[in-house]
């Protein structure tokens, strides 16, 4: 059997570390056995799904070394591949699902589920679907379907017995089938779900082994049902550990950038963060912890993978990425970082910035080292506002980072009416609600344009220096994280995307 692999984002924000780290996992593996890598563009989630996000992804992806066989851009014999261009393809395996009784059609509103998983959940029951259209016959089906009305499709899942399955790192797992539920297969908008959809283009691709995160773990029985269903075989099942931060959370955007663009931004080197996500959770023999792509393929063996979570640490990256800096000799140096401040179009807003402020060349630093590297550290103390109490500062960066965070388009006056909005609800002088935003983005009372500053930082490296001023500030108990949330939730969403 010829091993094929891949990796399927979503396009739905930016690329993410994990994608990088489960799609070096893939590639090694597949190199290691002579074997190819697929890449696979899950966007049928039509709402959150873009092209930007897609573009976005690939090119971090590239930019790192991982290159792909197959894919949306390079095509091969399996395509599409792009999930919303094979919508057809679904919609044939789900009529042949519903043919062989494997699924059925539900047409269950969005408040009676509610009220079925509350009532669940108030038992002290695992909250699922239960089966309350499995009876129906096909006639009051059509019939239902003629008058216009809304269906999806479901699973059947047995009400007894035990769905057991080998995961190469972790051995034998069992689930009882009356933790699974039944899963919507074929949404109402005509899109499929998850499940479907990888599980028909892991077949039809022909992916002989899944490598991807154990969050997937719990999705293996649903995958059984259906592969059973269609008579296929299952792919061998690998769950790696999920990447976690150092007090071990989860990697989580709300807690550390997990953009591969912010890395790319601080000036990383693409092999160094390639060379630490490939230590993470496996190693070279011996203690050599420097290898580079081509190493790692020549000694990749799988079952060293170990299933405890690995931990991503920003200062160890920084200590990995030095040693490649310094082992650059000085042309190589100079070329690197000549190519680091090329990639941005920053250097070119900042002029627009700073010239009407400049008398001579030397004025310039001053003004614009924040935008151009890091910023001061701050302490409370640079807070101190006699107007403003640390509390309400905490609350308003909150607000601004998770508001930033939905922003579709980044752009000044886009990011001025975000906040803006943000400063009325509070009912608040604007003034006084933009001076802790200014000290976490410079590291000063005065400084360039605030809205300009943020434009040429770009979203990761201003929700960082966010976060980290909130951090300075003592951070938010999940209390009062929990509280905000529902005030934020009241604000709505920002105003460019309403």
């Amino acid at each position: 059997m010829s091993v094929r692999t891949r990796i399927a984002p979503s396009p739905t924000g930016a690329p993410h570390l994990g994608t990088a780290y489960v799609g070096l996992i893939n590639r090694v593996f597949a190199d290691a056995h002579g074997g190819a890598f697929v890449v696979r563009i899950e966007d049928t989630d039509q709402a959150r799904s873009s092209k930007a996000s897609e573009t976005a992804i690939l090119a971090a992806l590239c930019w790192l070394g991982l290159r792909w066989d197959e894919g949306p851009d390079v095509g091969g014999p399996h395509g599409a591949y792009r999930q919303s261009e094979r919508l057809e393809i679904y919609h044939r395996h789900a009529r042949e699902l519903i043919d062989k009784g494997a699924a059925f059609r539900c047409f269950c509103t969005p408040e009676r589920l509610a009220k079925v998983r509350q009532a669940q959940i108030s038992a002290k029951e695992t909250a699922r679907y239960d089966g309350h259209c499995l009876a129906l016959s096909k006639d009051e089906i059509d019939s239902r379907q003629a008058a216009g009305e809304a269906s999806v499709v479901r699973l059947k899942v047995p009400d007894e017995g035990m769905s057991s399955f080998e995961d190469q790192l972790r051995g034998e797992i069992q689930v009882p089938w009356s933790q699974v539920d039944m899963q919507v297969l074929m949404k109402s908008d005509g899109f499929p779900t998850y499940h479907m959809a990888a599980c028909v283009d892991d077949h039809l691709m022909e992916i002989s082994h899944l490598i991807r995160g154990e969050e997937w773990m719990s999705s293996v029985p649903k995958q059984q049902l259906l592969v059973r269903a269609f008579g296929w075989q299952m792919p061998t099942l690998v769950h790696l550990p999920l990447i976690r931060n150092p007090d071990g959370s989860k990697l989580s955007k709300r807690r550390n950038p997990t953009s591969i663009d912010y890395y790319r931004r601080i000036g990383i080197l693409p092999e160094a963060l390639l060379n630490y996500l490939g230590t993470l959770g496996w190693s070279m023999s011996g203690d050599q912890d420097i290898f580079s792509l081509d190493e790692m393929r020549s000694a990749f063996d799988i079952t060293r993978v170990k299933t405890s979570a690995p931990v991503f640490d920003l200062v160890k990256l920084k200590n990995f990425n030095g040693r490649y800096v310094r082992a650059l000799d000085q042309d190589d140096f100079v070329a690197r970082y000549a190519e680091w401040l090329s990639e941005s179009d920053a250097p070119k807003r900042i002029a627009a910035l700073v010239q009407e402020r400049t008398e001579a060349f030397e004025d310039i630093a001053s003004q614009v080292d924040y935008l151009i590297g890091r910023r001061a550290v701050l302490a409370p103390e640079d807070f101190e506002n006699p107007r403003l109490e640390t509390a309400r500062q905490i609350e308003i960066l909150a607000l601004v980072g998770w508001s930033l965070e939905r922003l579709e388009r980044w752009q000044r006056d886009q990011i001025h009416a975000c906040c803006k909005k943000i400063c009325d609800a509070l009912e608040m002088k604007f003034r006084d609600f933009l001076s802790p935003l200014f000290l976490a983005v410079s590291g000063r009372q005065v400084s360039l344009p605030l809205f300009d500053s943020i434009t040429v930082l770009g979203r990761d490296l201003t929700l960082m220096r966010i976060r980290e001023a909130m951090e300075s500030l003592g951070g938010l108990s999940k209390k009062r994280e929990k509280s905000l949330r529902k005030v934020f939730e009241t604000i709505g969403a920002p105003p460019d995307n309403e």
